[in-house]
């Protein structure tokens, strides 16, 4: 849940908002009402992938025999 929230509030964050009309509440047998409109500009974003290859070193690891102590 709160990486959905961080998710929500990263892209609220990019946006330029602005209200175009202002909305009414509906009569009090709820058939009528206005949604507030809005006019959303979001961030453009430019998404590239590039394949690399990483050279990673290779670890030898050997196990201490169950006879011997550790030393300090």
């Amino acid at each position: 849940m709160a990486t959905l929230t961080g998710a929500a509030a990263l892209g609220l964050a990019a946006c330029d908002v602005e209200q175009t009309e202002e909305g009414e509440m509906p009569e009090v047998n709820v058939e009528g009402g206005n949604m507030p409109e809005y006019d959303v500009d979001a961030a453009d974003v430019d998404v590239e992938m590039e394949e690399r290859t990483v050279e990673v070193p290779t670890v030898d690891v050997e196990e201490a025999d169950a006879t011997e102590t550790p030393t300090e």
